[in-house]
């Protein structure tokens, strides 16, 4: 396949560029209601929290507390404990959710598709055989399978010790 068309994220990726707001992942740090903004884990650099606007069930993103636009910028300790938190996460969701595999990674700019380029994230996306299907081709749909409520309980529950 030479090209994915997702003509579905234009609308998306053109409102977030027109926006002119504060960062949404400093935004939802500052306001301290973990469960409302779905921010599942916490450590002393970064946080999870689940994608508003998943690929797929269990898309987290990992994101530095500290406001930085680049890997670059990050310390040392910041960036050891930002991928340590994608690793905790996850094993995380491979124990939830038992996904097959996973894509992991980051947009780096607004060209590279980062819809909040300012605040440097990454991408932590479960998958399974055979979750791609024709919804979001035919009908600009993507079918996810759970609601993020329940999702956040699950891994919160998880976290705890509970299966």
């Amino acid at each position: 396949m030479d090209r994915l068309w997702a003509p579905w994220r234009e609308a998306y990726v053109t409102a977030v560029i027109q926006k002119k707001s504060d960062c949404a992942f400093c935004a939802i740090l500052k306001a301290r209601e973990d469960r409302r903004n779905l921010i599942f884990a916490r450590s002393a650099h970064s946080f999870a929290v689940l994608n508003l606007y998943p690929y797929n069930n269990g898309h987290s993103l990992i994101v530095p507390v500290r406001h930085v636009g680049d890997l670059d910028r990050l310390r040392p300790e910041e960036r050891l404990d930002f991928f340590d938190l994608m690793s905790a996460t996850k094993r995380l969701l491979k124990a939830v959710l038992k996904p097959d595999g996973f894509n992991i990674g980051m947009n780096l700019g607004r060209v590279a598709g980062a819809g909040i380029p300012g605040h440097v994230h990454m991408h932590v996306v479960p998958r399974w055989k055979g979750d791609v299907n024709f919804m979001p081709v035919v009908n600009g749909t993507r079918v996810i399978s759970q609601s993020m409520q329940a999702l956040f309980q699950q891994l919160k529950k998880a976290q705890r010790g509970g299966a």
